[in-house]
């Protein structure tokens, strides 16, 4: 399992966190996310063998969020 820290500025609101968080954790390979809207990152545990770092960014953007 690996962890990947990612920044999106664009988080302000618990909207934001639940869209996200669902859209992320729906993907296969996917064991945790945390989000912390104070530090605007997404913390995403997840199987490498299952599931891209580039689809979990995919999830997020497609959600409207920008990464930096």
């Amino acid at each position: 399992m690996e962890t990947i820290t990612l920044n999106v500025p664009g988080m302000s609101c618990s909207h934001c966190e639940h869209a996200i968080k669902g859209a992320v954790k729906k993907l296969d390979g996917v064991d945790d996310v945390i989000i912390d809207l104070t530090d605007k990152t997404v913390e995403v545990s997840f199987h490498p063998e299952k599931v891209s770092e580039d689809s979990i960014k995919s999830a997020i953007e497609d959600q409207g969020y920008d990464i930096d």
